[in-house]
């Protein structure tokens, strides 16, 4: 967990390095941070992305008592998917303040695939802990890494047409999907069903009496 923790940090600490002091003449400076939106959006979006992932690796582990090594290699592959986003991050801001269409439709639909990259392998992370439920902790239901990967298809799923959508209609569609994607993972960082949220939208109605 704490090599994890210290991958994370690092990767936040990246992120930062692409908001600069804008190179303008004396008294633009104001124009110039105001031009710069598209990296505070950028970075706004990979931020809480790398935030909501560190919070549901901690909500994970704290249902895991051992781990194997198979679960050490589907967490370095999360790991590895995290840290790719400084890049796509850079590339999504960069095309944004240039101004050219072409270019923004393909740093989106990149950042787009590393964003479904990413979901993907937390898709195997949680199938690994379904199949091998001997590593979890006892309190733990049984069915309940099997329903997280749902979270996960979801966000490969929802990214895939995020990047569809901003390279065949307008990126900045996909810019605000990006930008909302983290505050459904936020919300269920404890599980699928253990928001409130989630909880009222998949609980029955009590039958007529």
């Amino acid at each position: 967990m704490a090599f994890s923790d210290a991958i994370f940090a690092i990767i936040i600490t990246l992120l930062v390095l692409d908001l600069r002091v804008p190179d303008v003449p004396p008294g633009r400076l104001l124009r110039g941070l105001l031009d710069q939106w598209p990296s505070y959006v950028a970075y706004l979006a990979s931020y809480s992305y790398v935030a909501v992932v560190w919070l549901n690796h901690k909500a994970a582990f704290n249902r895991i008592q051992q781990a194997d090594r198979g679960l050490h290699f589907v967490n370095l592959f999360v790991l590895f998917s995290t840290a790719l986003l400084p890049f796509p991050t850079i590339v999504v801001s960069d095309a944004l303040q240039e101004h050219n269409n072409a270019d923004q439709r393909v740093a989106v639909a990149f950042y787009a695939l590393i964003g479904a990259l990413l979901c993907a392998t937390w898709l195997a992370f949680y199938h690994y802990l379904a199949r091998n439920p001997d590593l979890l902790k006892d309190q733990v239901k049984d069915d309940f890494f099997r329903v997280e990967r749902v979270r996960a298809l979801t966000g490969v799923v929802l990214y895939v047409l995020a990047g569809l959508v901003g390279y065949l209609v307008a990126p900045l569609i996909g810019l605000a999907v990006f930008v909302l994607l983290p505050v459904f993972y936020a919300i269920t960082s404890a599980g699928l069903y253990q928001s409130r949220l989630t909880r009222g939208m998949t609980r029955r109605p009590r039958p007529p009496t």
